[in-house]
């Protein structure tokens, strides 16, 4: 507790140090996910959480060798095409498993409609007519990315992390493959060994901070938690350390992490843990949680998918989301995330899609109130904004301020030509065609009336 508590007050100290300086954002994506930027709300403005709306089922696990507790998705796009991983397995009523662990394979150019391609590696039940794509140790929880790592060599272009089941010392094991079908171990034993690992652990390389970073299970006082580590060639990992949380955040079983960097904002880490409620059921659901450092993370209470979303997801672990949130070809406006329903419950289980407004997990609402952000500097000429007013009586306007809250000549609010309609993209002017790039690089606040209204992200460019 007393590290901990320590941590907290390092951090709340080194951000009131940030704060005597204006933040630099450059010409980056900056969704309002988060109170970084935010240095005061009035009027009633609020940050609202938004959960994602339920679409079709992509997936349906239902060959011989898949089964009713397949569990463990990954999805991730890769050019023009889709992969997905997940562990096929099953249970019958008596919750005792009836085959082996294995891990399975699909792909997708549209990110709804999948193909199983019999890729002919390993046997099951006689065949090898199956999308069985990695057998034996590693099996239970096999989590696959692409390295986008520029030093990576090809050989090791794909990576994944799993844990040592059904064999080997207990412990995380990392694998590599040219192609993402063909697949090896990297290392003879474990390298992350500190931990409890019948979880979707994961590891990816974080293109903003330039190193791979591990995120794994752990019990801490009966209670499951979140570690994490780093490391620079894949194969050494920093000790590992649990996550922080803000001030207030209630210790609950945290039972998979789903952590990414935000599409398009990479200096944002995006997580979709799983709050599992063993006491009701063990039923499960997902929250979402943010970070700017990988450690300390703000964890919004509201689960992202209810169980009143279609369908089967009330039982025992049946709603878990998928790593991996991906913009699909010809939906530029969405991103689409994946969440599990009917584990244990049925003869399969199903992945299900679930689509976000782009940038839209969380807003800046307000009926008629005001955002003001930090000071500030930015490069770019135009100011882009994504929003949504409400038809007849919505609007944003914005005003750009001196480091002092200052209005500057031709940037106040009655010179700002109201934002009006619904656009990811909406461009902010100013009556009198007012210059904003000889602002560029000078330290600014920039205060948004926010009327009948939702701002996702603001960006300079």
């Amino acid at each position: 507790m007393r590290c901990v508590l320590a941590a907290s007050v390092a951090v709340m100290c080194s951000g009131l140090a940030a704060a005597a300086e204006p933040v630099a954002i450059g010409s980056r994506l900056e969704p309002l996910v988060d109170r970084f930027l935010i240095d005061s709300l009035s009027g009633g403005a609020r940050q609202v959480m938004h959960r994602p709306e339920p679409r079709e089922v992509v997936l349906v696990t239902g060959s011989p060798w898949e089964g009713n507790t397949s569990a463990y998705y990954t999805i991730f796009r890769d050019g023009d095409l889709l992969r997905m991983y997940y562990r096929g397995s099953h249970a019958d009523k008596k919750k005792k498993f009836t085959h082996r662990e294995v891990t399975c394979y699909a792909e997708s150019k549209d990110g709804i409609h999948w193909t199983k391609p019999a890729l002919g590696l390993f046997e099951f039940e006689g065949s090898r007519k199956n999308n069985i794509v990695w057998d034996g140790i590693g099996t239970h929880c096999f989590t696959a990315f692409k390295d986008i790592n520029p030093a990576c060599p090809p050989a090791a272009r794909y990576k994944a992390i799993s844990r040592g089941r059904p064999a080997g010392k207990k412990g995380l094991y990392v694998f590599q493959s040219p192609d993402g079908i063909h697949w090896k171990l990297m290392a003879d034993g474990p390298v992350i060994t500190e931990g409890a690992f019948d979880s979707q652990n994961l590891a990816f390389w974080d293109p903003h901070a330039r190193l791979y970073r591990g995120y794994h299970r752990i019990f801490v006082g009966g209670v499951r938690a979140i570690m994490t580590e780093t490391s620079r060639d894949y194969l050494t990992w920093t000790k590992p350390r649990l996550l922080n949380y803000s001030p207030g955040t209630p210790r609950e079983h945290l039972y998979t992490n789903a952590i990414r960097n935000y599409p398009g904002a990479e200096h944002i880490l995006l997580g979709f843990p799983t709050r599992y409620l063993p006491k009701q059921g063990s039923r499960v659901e997902p929250v979402m949680m943010t970070s700017r450092d990988g450690l300390l993370f703000h964890r919004r209470p509201t689960a992202v998918v209810p169980e009143s979303a279609p369908k089967d997801r009330g039982g025992n672990r049946s709603n878990y989301m998928t790593w991996g949130m991906v913009e699909l070809p010809g939906r530029p406006n969405e991103f689409s995330v994946y969440a599990t329903e009917a584990y244990y419950e049925g003869p399969d289980s199903r992945v299900r899609r679930f689509v976000y407004r782009k940038d839209g997990l969380v807003s800046v609402q307000a009926t008629d109130g005001s955002m003001t952000t930090r000071p500030l500097t930015f490069s770019g000429k135009q100011l882009v904004l994504n929003y949504r007013a409400r038809p007849r009586t919505g609007s944003v306007r914005v005003e750009i301020q001196d480091a002092a809250g200052k209005p500057l000549a031709g940037f106040g609010l009655s010179d700002c030509r109201p934002l009006l309609g619904d656009q990811v993209a909406g461009q902010v002017s100013w009556k009198g065609q007012a210059d904003l790039g000889r602002l560029s690089g000078v330290s600014v606040r920039v205060k948004f009336v926010i009327k009948n209204a939702d701002l996702f992200s603001l960006r300079f460019r």
